[in-house]
């Protein structure tokens, strides 16, 4: 593998989708395809024998779902980068997948845009396909309930970093804003994340959306 290479490891059960996302990988200089599986369990023992940068995973497949895979990879390896690429876009699906904190959720009629996804992903950007994108105010209109941020200790401060999150402002824009300096803006965010228990930026913005004040 070249040097420099980001390692992407593939996971669908239909080999025709998983021959055209290596073709389609093996053709951009940037990835390399260090492993292929059918099911969920192919995607945890593989992934903890690869390690590879990004796990590009389906998610309804025999034995173990995508979901499930990603759940037990994100328990072992909270940093892990990993990007649905599916055929459904069940409401239930996509909230699960946001909840584990995913970093993105693509239809396969998406494909055109997989190295740019990929990419981002691994940028740190969450990245959802047009159809999940159009579900999303939806679904957290549906899952909004009251919350109470103080029974966590979070200032109003906090409170208002948590919205500059959820609109999607960089480090730089919230200390901006917020006439802070960009280290206090990432420690900030540091105390945040303990106390509700979040994991990144995605799962904030996702938690701010379903519940707000």
């Amino acid at each position: 593998m070249m040097e420099g290479k980001k390692k992407v490891l593939i996971i669908d059960d239909d080999d025709l989708i998983t021959m055209s996302l290596e073709l389609i990988l093996s053709a951009d200089q940037e990835f390399e395809v260090v492993g292929k599986g059918r099911c969920g369990a192919d995607a945890v023992c593989m992934y903890e024998e690869h390690s590879p940068d990004i796990l590009l995973s389906d998610i309804r497949m025999p034995d173990m779902s995508g979901l499930d895979a990603a759940e037990k990879i994100l328990s072992r390896d909270p940093k892990a980068v990993i990007l649905f690429l599916t055929t459904f876009s069940d409401d239930e699906y996509i909230v699960k997948a946001l909840q584990l904190g995913v970093k993105g959720y693509l239809l396969k009629q998406d494909y055109r845009s997989l190295t740019q996804s990929l990419r981002a992903a691994l940028n740190g950007q969450s990245v959802f396909g047009g159809a999940v994108v159009d579900r999303l105010p939806v679904l957290m209109r549906e899952e909004r309930n009251p919350f109470d941020y103080r029974s966590r200790g979070i200032t109003d401060r906090e409170y208002a970093l948590i919205q500059l999150v959820s609109e999607g402002d960089s480090n730089r824009e919230i200390a901006d804003r917020l006439f802070l300096s960009e280290g206090t803006v990432r420690n900030y965010l540091s105390q945040i994340l303990e106390k509700l228990n979040l994991r990144d930026r995605t799962q904030l913005a996702i938690f701010y959306l379903k519940h707000g004040r």
